[in-house]
């Protein structure tokens, strides 16, 4: 069974920036887990729009630039109906960073430059959410998020949001300028970032967006073996969780995921939304997930999810799994705020 759409409430994260209550992270719209048709993204997208799921993330290394251009063609007719975030900062692409060779820019030309190429990509004249995409250890975070703050002011960008940085960084970043929201992966199985960085946010009123909400479609049950990453440029396999071994361990997360699923009446992917508002909720943190998907179905279905509710015994049956996951979310884990705090 799986709970019919709902309509999609909005919220506000920091800086009072209001968002539809699910957003979509447009990655899955370039070829990172596949091949992948323009023509249905587009149509994804707006359905998208049309269901009231307006908050749409991208950056500008997905697809080598593509995936903005890919979001341009559905501002041409739906700007105003759509909240816009985009990214700068990382400059490598996802096979170099699984060989560990980062490239990550903080500096204030390259921030400049970065957000009128990404206008440009866009076509519109300004981004809603800019988000500094990783942090460059060799720039002081005050002298990235200072050039963010300069967009602000000359009216390119309306708010600032930073992903994987650690609690020390969000709080220095903070004192410069207004955070709308922190960006970081979480989830059932991806729970690193509540130890400090959510805590923070929820202290210093700073929404978050978690990515990869459904672990990169694991937590939904669409990866039982090696055989479902059939595409040779599917990103997933260069993650340790995905790797042989690990997959087949991580396999009895997703059963609790799916019994917990058919007790509620929902689907796993359901499920694992729903948790993601639950724990938010007690943390006290105002969070907007953006799982990711090429089908237009999908998106209806995660809209369902905020209809799912769970008894407490469905939810420690589901935080419990966190203890038992097999595999580092990145094989480099200096790339993300938990291998730096």
């Amino acid at each position: 069974m799986t709970k019919q759409p709902v309509d999609v409430p909005t919220v506000v994260l920091g800086d009072e920036l209001r968002v539809s209550a699910i957003g979509f992270g447009a990655m899955a719209l370039a070829p990172v887990y596949g091949d992948v048709d323009d023509d249905e993204s587009l149509a994804t997208l707006n359905r998208c729009i049309d269901l009231g799921v307006t908050f749409i993330d991208t950056a500008n290394v997905y697809g080598g630039g593509d995936n903005e251009r890919l979001i341009a063609r559905l501002l041409a007719d739906r700007r105003d109906e759509v909240t816009v975030a985009t990214k700068f900062g990382i400059t490598s692409n996802p096979a170099d960073r699984a060989a560990g060779r980062l490239a990550v820019h903080g500096d204030r030309a390259y921030v400049h430059r970065c957000i009128d190429e990404s206008l440009a990509r866009l076509q519109t004249d300004v981004v809603d959410l800019y988000y500094m995409h990783r942090r460059d250890p060799s720039v002081p975070i005050e002298e990235t998020v200072g050039a963010m703050a300069e967009l602000v002011t000359a009216g390119k960008v309306r708010h600032l949001g930073l992903s994987e940085v650690t609690a020390d960084e969000l709080r220095a970043a903070v004192a410069v300028h207004p955070i709308a929201a922190v960006q970081s992966e979480w989830s059932i199985w991806s729970r690193d970032v509540e130890r400090k960085v959510v805590p923070t946010a929820a202290e210093l009123g700073v929404g978050f967006v978690p990515y990869s909400p459904l672990g990169r479609g694991f937590l939904a049950g669409a990866v039982r073996s090696a055989a479902d990453l059939s595409s040779p440029n599917d990103f997933r396999k260069t993650m340790p969780r995905f790797a042989e071994g690990s997959l087949e361990a991580n396999l009895a997360i997703v059963d609790t995921v799916t019994r917990v699923a058919e007790e509620a009446g929902a689907t796993p992917a359901q499920v694992a939304l729903a948790w993601m508002r639950y724990r938010a909720d007690e943390l006290g943190v105002v969070s907007v997930p953006i799982p990711g998907t090429r089908r237009a179905a999908r998106v209806e279905e995660n809209i369902g999810s905020l209809s799912v509710t769970l008894s407490p015994e469905q939810l420690a049956a589901l935080d419990a799994v966190a203890a038992t996951v097999s595999g580092t979310r990145y094989r480099d884990t200096s790339w993300i705020s938990a291998g730096r705090e």
